[in-house]
């Protein structure tokens, strides 16, 4: 991420956390004159929203940090754990809004329904306007706050059909309802971000990365015989890393190493790959990997190496 996107990130969320946080206050008080346990359910929800945004705000403002003798590649992961903190309280949330409008299913109660409309439109309006400030962010941690007001924006929907419907007819199961259905897709879609998230942090190879085709191209480059060792994944679902040890032509002289790792560099980029180590080793040598050895010559040659034909 760079650093323009990382200044638009921070700003973004700074205006969503006041926003999220002014108007769970005004939630509180229109549930309670209302009668509405779906807009003091959403008050609760929002309250625990702000204290998530704040969260993701200082440790989107950390990530930047540079890297230090404790974290070498930088803080860019902080922004992970944000991440799944907000994913947490996201499912922490939806299971709440469940518990609540499941027993208003079995016993229904009447509620303001102009009241509820009002409240619907200020709460669609306020959290649309923060919704389309995070779409232009970059990253997992946006990515999560994002769901977050779309969550809200759902919600409030609900609760302005609910409102308008009940204008006219005496329907209060609606409201519960829809809560549920809005908290059951809410918790879907929050599931398979933080599957992505936990892929991230999991090290594993990101999904628009196709690491088969780089180890390919890779063996390829000319004076290179073999690879092995290739790992690629990701700092924040942002930044991709790679490393991996290339077996070269005993031949090769230093300008020629030179120019090697120049076409690697040429290969790695046109892939997205934003940091890349490269061992280099002659047939014969033993691999540095300190997960198991490996020699790279023909006699004792590690199962996994694969040479060029």
């Amino acid at each position: 991420m760079n650093d323009n996107h990382h200044h638009e990130n921070l700003s973004n969320i700074r205006l969503v956390l006041f926003l999220n946080l002014g108007f769970s206050a005004f939630e509180f008080v229109g549930g309670v004159l209302t009668n509405s346990m779906a807009i003091l359910a959403d008050a609760v929800h929002d309250l625990g929203d702000g204290l998530a945004l704040g969260l993701a705000f200082f440790l989107e403002k950390r990530s930047v940090s540079p890297g230090d003798h404790r974290y070498s590649y930088g803080y860019r992961r902080f922004s992970l754990l944000g991440a799944l903190i907000t994913a947490a309280l996201l499912i922490f949330g939806s299971l709440y809004i469940l518990s609540v409008a499941i027993p208003r299913l079995l016993r229904p109660e009447h509620s303001n329904a102009q009241g509820m409309l009002i409240f619907a439109l200020i709460g669609v309006v306020v959290n649309g306007i923060g919704a389309l400030r995070m779409m232009k962010s970059h990253g997992l941690n946006a990515r999560m706050v994002t769901w977050h007001l779309v969550e809200d924006i759902l919600g409030w929907l609900a609760v302005l059909v609910v409102a308008a419907v009940m204008l006219f007819r005496d329907i209060p199961i609606l409201d519960p309802a829809l809560s549920c259905l809005i908290a059951l897709y809410v918790l879907y879609r929050v599931l398979v971000n933080l599957k992505k998230t936990l892929t991230v942090v999991m090290q594993g190879v990101p999904e628009d990365v196709d690491m088969p085709q780089i180890e390919k191209e890779l063996k390829e480059l000319s004076g290179v015989r073999s690879a092995h060792h290739t790992h690629i994944w990701s700092l924040d679902g942002e930044q991709h890393v790679l490393s991996t040890h290339l077996v070269v032509d005993e031949k090769m002289e230093i300008k020629d190493l030179a120019g090697l790792k120049e076409t690697v560099r040429e290969v790695v980029a046109r892939h997205k790959i934003a940091h890349s180590t490269v061992e280099i080793e002659f047939p014969g040598e033993v691999c540095r990997s300190q997960t198991d050895s490996c020699y790279n010559g023909a006699e004792g040659k590690k199962a996994g190496e694969t040479e060029k034909k």
